[in-house]
């Protein structure tokens, strides 16, 4: 059985379920950009790190949307709550996909650093 959920940690806003800015994370300075990168990548600049920029950024504003859609549906500004249910479940999405993303991201980095040379 899952406990309940006391109140004695506060009210959570929309700010606790927010994945947050990552600021410039394509633009570090002191960091030439390489000259040699793939270009047609989803990064403004061409670079691994632009492309991941621009994925976090736009898991940034889905869930800003679904945020958004979930609000306006319970303080009865939205008259279409298919809308905020699709919108949420496309946030709830795009979290797992990042979450996966980053399993397999952690799990072939370890795999790479424990390789025998």
């Amino acid at each position: 059985m899952i406990p309940a959920i006391s109140g004695a940690i506060g009210p959570l806003g929309s700010s606790e379920w927010s994945v947050g800015s990552v600021g410039s994370l394509g633009s570090t300075p002191g960091v030439a950009q390489d000259p040699n990168a793939v270009a047609g990548t989803a990064g403004g600049d061409g670079s691994f790190s632009g492309t991941l920029t621009n994925a976090i950024n736009s898991l940034e504003q889905t869930q800003v949307q679904g945020t958004t859609a979930a609000q306006g549906l319970a303080t009865g500004q939205l008259s279409d709550p298919t809308q905020a249910i699709t919108s949420v479940e496309n946030a709830s999405l795009a979290m797992d996909l990042a979450s996966q993303i980053r399993t397999k991201l952690v799990d072939a980095t370890q795999n790479i650093f424990q390789t025998q040379v």
